[in-house]
């Protein structure tokens, strides 16, 4: 979203004054999100039906962005944590691409494959799921008063052949899960919206049950919490819920915080490597304080039968299980016929082109960028938001000034620092080489994301509820059952209980 924000904003400034026609006559650009963290940006070949155009008419301008995302919506990552805590709305977490991006056209779906050869994406959208209608429907760009264009949808309606002039690809990633046995049936992931609030309604859900039985075994697995792996997304996962459950206790007539057991699984030596060794340890020390058992150099082995077996020997029944070690390059990137390196991401040049390749373009998890700060040779950007951030306003300037026959600018950003949250008031930091630790990190790292988050009104949302947070207690209520809504319908329409798995 970043890129495809960077992109509108600047060919709308260069087409008002009239000065992009000059080298972009009837250009289109194609963004492809692949997810809905990592914005993308690309110029679009297929133009929206008449009556759902609410950009310029592309025959005005000679210009259209068409931005392809799996949701309507990004999702700004670093306030999950703290959205499955309820600290935050869930509905504020996220930014939708509609308002933000009213210059671009928005198409929900996914890309099957990309052949940029021929120029073209093969995108299925939300309507696949939909096979009521059984007919086809084949659309050309003089339909819809466009050129260039063309809009085939399949015999399910739902699939779409974009035709574009310029690619950025920028889908992000997803979780990194290797073959562990027993993870596909209860692990638990922590990379979107949903995700973090179903884990919380899941929190909540357990103390529920281990107040109500008498079954000390049920008891121990209901209260028993493991996290498996030791970067940003498990230590904040962890330390927001620890906050939340703890909390939540002082409701319960039979339960104390000292018999829920949490777990941190870190196959490594330490946790949070990127705000340094120093500050690694220190949240160690901070975790291990409130009683959470952090178990450096372990390896998750099974979870089968809901018993998480470790690979120092340990077996520990537990109901909840939260996977969270690594993340790895989108799954389309596959499906395209770009050049990728050894890890699966696109060989990308200093300038976000991707090598060898004309009129596209990468940034953000997907692109393997060359760090130029380095003192090494060889190495690449690592794939986080601070890069990914930048990077997407540098690409939209140069893809600007490709179209425009000016030079580039390479990409060189130095490591500003890291912050990582370790629940209320507490975490860790390292900014320009200075190390915090404790209230002023975790002020820190409010105030930092606070200014990333896009949009002036989630930055209100979001402040907001953070002040009234500090005058009204937490919200424990778990609402499981929006996960099932028809659930008590189905019940009253008479076809029987619904028994679901929590």
């Amino acid at each position: 979203m970043y890129t495809a924000l960077r992109l509108q904003k600047k060919l709308k400034a260069e087409l008002k004054r009239g000065r992009a026609h000059q080298n972009a006559d009837d250009t289109r650009a194609d963004a492809d999100t692949g997810a809905p963290a990592d914005a993308a940006s690309a110029k679009a070949a297929e133009a929206p039906a008449p009556e759902s155009r609410s950009a310029p008419d592309v025959a005005d301008t000679g210009v259209e962005i068409v931005v392809v995302s799996p949701e309507p919506y990004m999702t700004y990552q670093p306030f999950l944590p703290e959205a499955g805590a309820g600290s935050i709305s869930p509905r504020h977490v996220v930014v939708p691409l509609r308002r933000v991006l009213s210059e671009c056209r928005i198409v929900v779906g996914e890309a099957r494959s990309i052949d940029h050869a021929a120029r073209r994406a093969h995108i299925r959208t939300i309507a696949a799921d939909q096979t009521s209608t059984g007919s086809s429907d084949s659309r050309t760009a003089s339909d819809s008063g466009s050129t260039n264009t063309t809009d085939t949808t399949g015999a399910d309606g739902a699939n779409l052949a974009l035709d574009y002039d310029e690619l950025v690809l920028a889908p992000g990633s997803v979780s990194r899960t290797l073959p562990v046995p027993g993870l596909a049936d209860h692990g638990i992931g922590f990379k979107t919206v949903e995700e973090a609030i179903g884990l919380r309604n899941h929190v909540l859900e357990q103390l529920d049950i281990a107040s109500s039985t008498r079954n000390p075994e049920i008891r121990d697995a209901a209260l028993t919490f493991v996290f498996v792996g030791g970067g940003y997304a498990g230590v904040e996962a962890l330390g927001e819920l620890e906050d939340m459950a703890r909390h939540a206790c002082g409701y319960y007539h039979n339960l104390r915080p000292e018999e829920q057991k949490w777990i941190l699984v870190e196959a490594t030596d330490r946790i949070l490597p990127e705000v340094g060794e120093e500050m690694g340890k220190y949240a160690v020390r901070e975790l291990r304080g409130r009683r959470i058992d952090v178990r450096l150099e372990t390896r998750l082995d099974s979870c089968e039968d809901r018993v998480a077996v470790l690979s120092d020997g340990s077996r520990h029944p537990c109901r909840t299980l939260v996977w969270t070690a690594g993340v790895k390059p989108s799954p389309v990137l596959a499906a395209t016929d770009l050049p990728r390196n050894e890890r699966g991401r696109l060989r990308c040049r200093a300038t976000l082109q991707i090598e060898g390749t004309p009129n596209a373009w990468a940034a953000g998890d997907a692109a393997a960028v060359p760090d130029l700060t380095n003192d090494e040779p060889g190495q690449e950007c690592a794939p986080n938001a601070q890069h990914a951030v930048r990077q997407a306003r540098l690409l939209g300037d140069n893809l600007v000034a490709s179209l425009r026959g000016k030079p580039l600018v390479d990409y060189e950003h130095a490591y500003a620092g890291s912050v990582a949250s370790l629940g209320l008031h507490k975490g860790v930091a390292r900014v320009y080489g200075r190390k915090l630790k404790g209230y002023p990190a975790w002020l820190m790292h409010r105030v930092y994301h606070l200014s990333r988050v896009p949009t002036v009104n989630r930055k209100m949302r979001v402040l907001s509820e953070w002040v009234l947070s500090g005058f009204f207690k937490r919200e424990i209520v778990s609402l499981g059952s929006l996960e099932h809504p028809r659930a008590e319908f189905e019940i009253a329409a008479g076809g029987g209980p619904r028994t679901e798995e929590r």
